[in-house]
């Protein structure tokens, strides 16, 4: 799709993960094939390359966690692994020929906006600069590891690692290892390393909810009939979609919804778990979806192993070999895993992102995120997020929020082209007004009654998580909604230019 003049909107997205991924395919889908791919690693994936830890896997069902476009029918088990939707993103990439619209190695470092010839410029880590038309941050929020500030984890002489950076050249094997956190990553790595390790301490700062994972591999015979009946997959998706979806009140403290998974959790915990002090330990004090619900097959069991110990008091300090508790107590180990999560709430940092009359973006969101649908903010035009501020989920797969995203943003793409536009700037008044409503929903969920999370940041403003339904967010960007936005016209960026240049002639 080419515009007026024949010339399309350069480009620029940064990462390479699923929101980038889907963007490209459906530009190139569109016809528009001038955009390019900034990968600050030398392969695709994001998150999904990034987290290699033994046991990593998706938690929502695979037939969810694939494109609705790209259907994949083949997985291997109920719940993806984290190799094989690696591939699957790979595969994706080959099947639209995504991979030359690639720059790996290439850190955006930087990006500034230029009002008179209406362009990004950006700034990569290398100290080159990159000039585009329309700039996308797909880089996400689970991007960069959060290391705890432990007195003396600098002097600890054993190994020591996030679990999104692990380290497999070490070994395990016969090891006491020290997990500090309890979450989704770690419940995941925790049963795979303790039938190896020699001894396995977890320190516990807060409980999780826990429902059973119902994991298992799919059958010759499954195979065979999604292949042969395509229309199965799709059905399939749309019943987890739907079965997912239904939790929602849930997090709205519908008190049946709550009752019903709580009930769930419970009996899963009274099941799982046969040491009645151990089981208080493990329950609970905040709403159910107060904080990210894990599901787990195995972590429950390998608690009850001999060579797992559960700690939770907190940890005072550690030493060249051992990590103390804030009652005294040493806890000698080889190793420190840390599974201690993201920086959530900074999203697009560390980069410097400078839209018009010099605001910078982190300035903007000194008092917590925001932007128009997740996607824009007002006073930087032609920026569009992808899994921004208040789009992150509680309840259902990401895969479709980014594709609602990817549709929203190709809508304004095509709005710059078709209407001979320099640029799209979101209204403030409109942004403002729709994040008061969101704030006034979230207000009502289980997040806001819960004290602390990575949803929020630490004044408690909830920055992560979308307020409603998936369904109601596909309504609100079904369409690009360009009456919301300031729009600046190409003729206009060219006669402020000749007006530029002609009061610099008579100033020289």
């Amino acid at each position: 799709m080419a515009d007026p003049a024949g010339k399309q909107r350069r480009i620029a997205i940064i990462g390479s993960g699923f929101s980038g991924l889907c963007l490209a395919i459906q530009l190139k889908k569109a016809g528009i094939d001038s955009f390019t791919i900034y990968e600050k690693s030398d392969r695709l994936g994001g998150t999904w390359r990034e987290n290699t830890y033994p046991g990593a896997a998706c938690d929502v069902p695979s037939m969810l966690y694939c494109f609705s476009f790209e259907q994949k029918t083949d997985w291997s088990r109920l719940w993806s692994p984290q190799a094989e939707i690696h591939a699957y993103m790979e595969h994706c990439a080959r099947t639209y020929d995504i991979e030359p619209h690639i720059r790996f190695n290439t850190e955006i470092a930087a990006a500034r906006y230029d009002a008179t010839d209406a362009v990004w410029r950006l700034r990569t880590a290398g100290g080159e600069e990159v000039v585009a038309d329309v700039l996308v941050s797909a880089v996400g929020q689970l991007n960069r590891p959060a290391i705890p500030a432990i007195p003396g984890l600098d002097r600890f002489r054993g190994a020591a690692f996030h679990s999104a950076q692990w380290d497999h050249s070490y070994d395990i094997a016969g090891k006491r290892v020290a997990v500090v956190g309890n979450a989704a990553s770690a419940i995941q790595f925790i049963p795979e390393i303790a039938t190896a390790a020699r001894h396995v301490f977890i320190f516990q700062r807060t409980p999780n909810w826990m429902l059973p994972r119902g994991d298992r591999a799919y059958t010759e015979r499954e195979h065979q009939m999604l292949a042969d009946h395509p229309w199965l997959a799709r059905l399939s998706r749309w019943w987890i979609w739907l079965m997912l979806e239904i939790r929602f009140p849930m997090i709205r403290n519908n008190r049946l919804a709550q009752w019903w998974v709580r009930r769930a959790a419970e009996q899963y915990l009274l099941e799982g778990i046969a040491d009645a002090r151990l089981r208080a330990t493990l329950r609970p004090n905040y709403p159910l979806g107060g904080k990210r619900i894990l599901i787990s097959d195995d972590y429950y069991r390998t608690l009850e192993r001999d060579n797992v110990d559960l700690v939770t008091r907190g940890i005072e300090r550690i030493t060249e070999s051992a990590l103390i508790t804030c009652d005294g107590v040493a806890y000698p180990v080889d190793a420190v895993i840390l599974a201690t999560g993201f920086h959530t709430t900074a999203f697009l940092a560390p980069m410097r992102i400078e839209g018009l009359e010099g605001r910078v973006l982190e300035s903007e969101w000194a008092n917590g995120a925001r932007a128009y649908r997740g996607v824009a903010v007002a006073g930087f035009p032609n920026l569009f997020l992808m899994y921004g501020p208040n789009t992150n989920l509680g309840h259902n797969s990401i895969i479709f929020m980014i594709e609602c995203q990817t549709r929203y943003i190709l809508g304004a793409i095509r709005t710059l082209i078709r209407r001979d536009l320099a640029s799209l700037d979101v209204r403030r008044q409109v942004m403002d007004a729709a994040d008061a409503r969101i704030q006034r929903q979230l207000a009502r969920t289980v997040w806001a009654a819960t004290e602390a999370s990575w949803y929020k940041t630490e004044t408690g403003r909830i920055t992560n998580n979308w307020s409603g339904s998936t369904a109601r967010y596909w309504w609100l960007t079904r369409w690009f909604d360009a009456a919301r936005y300031h729009q600046r016209r190409q003729q206009a960026v060219q006669r402020d230019a000749r007006g530029d240049a002609l009061s610099s002639g008579r100033a020289a």
